[in-house]
């Protein structure tokens, strides 16, 4: 369980290393929570770890119990009578700790099935809250053409007033009309980019397509510094899958090393006899039960060998991947810190533009 509260609780920084919702962050958490329950990849990640842990019941199973029949076509005559038919049973058994070592193992594959469904679901925690700052994005700077909408309208206005005083040319007035029809245009695009995001939002809960997202309109930045030291990415579930699979290899060559142990079964045969008719003694027609016991050997034991090896690779190829992971993490990671920082400065710098902007604006429409 100590997987999933790390998955949720790493994936939650991660997605707010620039953004912070205020007024309505607990509706995108409510969504998150919808997205987690509906959507179908979550499940499918879900039904193969229940079918994974559902093996674990299957690994504590005997061999199959063989019972035989025969019929002697051909009656072999014995002192007592003849012998009709046959009838057999042998149970064998692995060696001692070979079903514990067989559940560990299955136990093993089925934590590493789990580790899975926390990957997936911080994947899709991630794609939601992605999906969710991208409409926000789109629908600001609808927003912010609307305004440049109406301002251009103001300044056609007086340009017009400055065309009847002379001081102005109908060129101006029409590059600003063509301004408008621009903006216009870029509205209608990002319309359409709007109802596409919101299409792939809307998928990542498993909705309908149509149904509309309301995102939040007071989004702040976060300027406090955030805690995404490297040394933290011990804790990340790609990194403990590789831990998870690194174990059940362990597991697979202790269930290797029981499997190629001797195993041991014992039986039982019952031969039935017919009585001789031309003869009377004790012991006429008397059936024959004949108990077993037997052994089995693994005398040619190349592919127990061959498994050790494969397993020892298989071990030094987990550590490999682990680490070609380990630095791809640390690359994302280190770039997310940068763009962070670089966001951070030009959010400063066009806010002071912004500012500028506005004395600007205000002089202009005082020259007109």
């Amino acid at each position: 369980m100590k997987y999933k509260k790390i998955n949720i609780k790493t994936v939650f920084v991660l997605c707010s290393l620039f953004f912070v919702l205020s007024t309505q962050s607990q509706e995108l958490k409510t969504l998150i929570q919808e997205g987690l329950t509906n959507n179908p990849e979550i499940q499918k990640f879900k039904l193969q770890y229940s079918i994974a842990s559902e093996k674990i019941n299957e690994a504590n199973s005997l061999p199959n119990t063989q019972i035989g029949v025969g019929y002697f076509v051909s009656e072999p005559e014995t002192r007592t009578g003849a012998q009709r038919f046959k009838i057999s049973a042998k149970q064998m058994l692995p060696a001692f700790g070979a079903i514990t070592a067989r559940e560990n193992y299955a136990t093993s594959l089925a934590d590493a099935v789990y580790v899975d469904v926390a990957i997936a679901k911080r994947k899709l925690v991630a794609s939601i809250s992605q999906s969710y700052y991208r409409l926000y994005a789109l629908k600001a700077k609808q927003t912010i053409l609307i305004e440049n909408s109406a301002l251009l309208k103001t300044y056609e206005t007086l340009a017009l007033n400055s065309v009847e005083v002379g001081k102005a040319s109908l060129v101006d007035v029409l590059r600003l009309q063509m301004r408008q029809n621009e903006l216009e245009q870029l509205s209608q695009v990002l319309e359409q980019d709007f109802l596409a995001e919101q299409t792939n939002f809307n998928k990542h809960l498993n909705r309908d397509k149509d149904i509309a997202v309301n995102v939040t309109n007071d989004l702040k930045i976060l300027e406090d510094t955030i805690d995404a030291h490297p040394d933290n990415l011990s804790l990340h579930p790609e990194l403990l899958k590789y831990d998870k699979l690194y174990e059940s290899v362990e597991k697979s060559e202790l269930l290797n090393q029981k499997q190629s142990s001797a195993m041991f079964g014992f039986g039982l045969d019952y031969v039935n006899v017919e009585k001789r008719p031309d003869a009377n003694f004790i012991g006429n027609g008397k059936d024959i039960l004949m108990p077993m016991v037997s052994l089995s050997i693994p005398i040619f034991n190349n592919k127990y060998k061959s498994k050790t090896k494969q397993n020892t690779l298989q071990k030094q190829e987990i550590t490999f991947k682990k680490q070609e992971r380990l630095n791809t993490l640390e690359t994302l990671l280190d770039k997310a810190i940068k763009q962070r920082v670089s966001a951070l400065i030009s959010y400063q710098t066009q806010s002071k533009n912004l500012k500028q902007a506005k004395y600007a604006e205000d002089i202009l429409i005082k020259s007109y």
